[in-house]
C-alpha cells in the first residue's frame, strides 16, 4: 500500500497554510474548476440537474446493496468476452496479482493511464522493484512521477505546482531548454512519451465505472492517453475498487452526463472508452488479454457499516474538494493518503485505519458545501459527525480513539453546560482569570493549558460581563414585543 502520513495532518496542515504558492494555486484550481461546474449545470435547467443526480443516487444504492450479484454479473461478462476477473482482498493481494501476469508474460515497460487505485496500491514502486518500467501518461501523473510526488487532487493530480516550476521539472529531468509555454510543455511530455506506447508491452488502467451487463470497463479521460495504454499494448490489465460496478449501460448515460460537469465543467469528457475483453478477431487493434483486477482493500468495512455505506456512491469527481474551505487552504498532500478532502476524511480512516487518520474527520467545518456540490447527493457531513462521535465515544476500541482524560473533560463540560449555576459560576471565574490578560476583550496567543491550541490560530473573546439572558431581563425584554 502507499504510504500513509495521515498521522501528520496537523502539522502538514500548519505547514501548508504558511506557503503562499500552494495557496494561490488552490484558489485559482478551486475557483477556477468550481466555476465551470456551476457554468455547465446552468445550462440546463435546476429541476433536470437535480433529477439526474437523484437518479444517479437511486442508481448507487441499489448497485451497492446488491454489490454481490452485479460483481458476479460483472465476472461472467468479462469472461463471457475473453477477459479474466481477480479480486483482491488487499493491496498485497492485488499487487501480486499484477506482478504475477507482468512476470509470467516476460513484461518490461508498462504504461499506465490515470488510476487512484494504483496510488493506492502503491503499485508502481512493486513493479519496478521488480525491473519493469513503468511510466504515467496522463500530463498530471506524469509530472507528479518526475517529481517524485503524489497526487495532491482526485482530478488534477498536479494542481499544486506553478507552470515554472513544471518547466523547471522539464529541463532538469527530461534534459530539454527551459520553456514555460504551455502547448510547448505538452509537446515535450508527448514527445517523450510517444516511443513508450509503442514499447509497452502491458498497459494499465484505472476505471471510472464497470458495466455489470456487459463487462465492459469505462474510461472517461481528455487526453486520448487512455485509448493508447488500453489498446497498444499486447496486454490490459484493468485496476478498480469493487465499487465501481453499475448495473447497465443506461445506467452510465446519467454518470456521463453528471461527472464531466461536475469535475471540469465540460458537458462530455474528450474521450469516453468502453472496453469490453480483449482484440476480437476481426478487430483492427487491441489487446491480446484482458485482465480486470477489483480491489477491496477495506471496502467491504464501509460495506458493513450502514452510517458510511453511502461514502462508496463517490464518483471520485473531486466537486467537493473544490468547495471545502478546508482543502482550498491546506491541499491535498497534508491529507497523507492518496484521497484527500472531504470524502478522503471519511474512506481514509476506513482503508488505512482509523488510529492512523483520527485527526481527518475533524477537518471540516460541516459548512455543507460537499453536500451540495456532489453530483450524487453524498451526505458527507453526516458521516463526518458519525466518525466524530465514534472517535470519541464509540464502544469500538477499533474506532473509539479519545482518551480517557478526553472522556472526562467531554464529561465535565456536558455537565457545566447543562446546568445554568455551574454555567453561571464557570463564566464568573473565567472572566475574572481572563480579563487581565485580554487586549480590547480579546486574547491573542496564550501559553495556557487548553487555551493554546485555540489561540495559536484565532484570537480568543473573555467571557462578557452579562450574559444574553441578563440583557434580556434588564433591557430587551421591557420593550414589549
Amino acid at each position: 500500500m502507499a504510504e500513509v502520513t495521515t498521522r501528520q495532518f496537523v502539522p502538514a496542515s500548519q505547514a501548508s497554510i504558511q506557503d503562499t504558492q500552494l495557496r494561490q494555486a488552490l484558489q485559482r484550481a478551486g475557483s477556477g474548476f468550481d466555476g465551470t461546474r456551476r457554468e455547465a449545470i446552468a445550462e440546463v435547467t435546476p429541476e433536470v440537474w437535480e433529477g439526474w443526480r437523484e437518479q444517479a443516487r437511486r442508481i448507487k444504492e441499489h448497485t451497492i446493496a446488491n454489490l454481490d450479484y452485479y460483481l458476479a454479473m460483472l465476472e461472467r461478462n468479462v469472461a463471457a468476452a475473453g477477459g479474466q476477473v481477480h479480486f483482491a482482498a488487499d493491496a498485497r493481494q492485488a499487487n501480486a496479482i499484477v506482478s504475477e501476469i507482468a512476470r509470467a508474460r516476460n513484461v518490461n515497460v508498462i504504461t499506465k493511464s490515470k488510476s487512484m487505485v494504483s496510488e493506492e496500491l502503491g503499485l508502481n514502486h512493486v513493479l519496478e522493484a521488480q525491473g519493469i518500467e513503468v511510466f504515467e501518461t496522463d500530463l498530471g501523473e506524469y509530472i507528479i512521477q518526475l517529481a517524485q510526488e503524489t497526487p495532491s487532487h482526485l482530478v488534477a493530480p498536479a494542481l499544486h505546482k506553478t507552470r515554472g516550476q513544471v518547466a523547471r521539472l522539464f529541463a532538469d529531468r527530461l534534459g530539454v531548454p527551459y520553456s514555460d509555454d504551455i502547448e510547448e510543455m505538452a509537446r515535450v511530455a508527448r514527445v517523450a512519451l510517444r516511443q513508450k506506447f509503442l514499447d509497452a508491452d502491458m498497459g494499465i488502467s484505472g476505471a471510472n465505472f464497470l458495466v455489470a451487463e456487459t463487462g465492459t470497463l469505462v474510461i472517461i479521460t481528455n487526453e486520448g492517453n487512455g485509448r493508447l495504454c488500453t489498446s497498444a499494448p499486447r496486454i490490459h490489465v484493468g485496476l478498480a475498487g469493487m465499487e465501481k460496478v453499475i448495473p447497465s449501460l443506461p445506467d452510465l448515460a446519467v454518470f456521463l452526463r453528471l461527472l464531466p460537469r461536475s469535475a471540469t465543467g465540460q458537458r462530455i469528457s474528450s474521450y469516453v472508452s468502453m472496453v469490453t475483453g480483449p482484440r476480437r478477431p476481426d478487430d483492427e487493434d487491441g489487446p491480446e488479454e484482458f485482465h480486470l483486477v477489483i480491489v477491496d482493500n477495506g471496502r467491504s468495512r464501509l460495506l458493513r457499516d450502514p452510517a458510511l455505506r453511502e461514502s462508496l456512491y463517490c464518483i471520485r469527481c473531486g466537486a467537493c474538494l473544490n468547495v471545502c474551505p478546508i482543502y482550498q487552504r491546506v491541499g491535498g498532500h497534508a491529507y497523507g493518503w492518496v484521497y484527500p478532502g472531504p470524502i478522503g476524511s471519511i474512506v481514509t480512516p476506513a482503508l488505512v485505519g482509523v488510529a492512523q487518520a483520527k485527526d481527518l474527520p475533524n477537518a471540516s467545518t460541516l459548512c455543507g458545501a460537499c453536500r451540495d456540490a456532489c453530483p450524487v447527493q453524498i451526505n458527507i457531513p453526516r458521516m463526518l459527525l458519525h466518525l466524530r462521535h465514534n472517535l470519541a465515544e464509540g464502544t469500538d476500541a477499533y474506532q473509539r480513539t479519545a482518551s480517557d482524560t478526553d472522556a472526562l473533560l467531554a464529561r465535565g463540560f456536558a455537565a457545566v453546560m447543562s446546568r445554568p449555576p455551574l454555567l453561571r459560576l464557570g463564566r464568573k471565574v473565567g472572566r475574572a482569570l481572563l480579563k487581565p490578560l485580554a487586549n480590547n476583550g480579546m486574547l491573542g496567543r496564550v501559553r495556557l493549558p487548553f487555551l493554546s491550541r485555540w489561540t495559536g490560530a484565532r484570537d480568543l473573546p473573555v467571557p462578557p460581563a452579562r450574559t444574553f439572558r441578563e440583557i434580556w431581563r434588564d433591557e430587551l425584554s421591557q420593550g414589549g414585543n
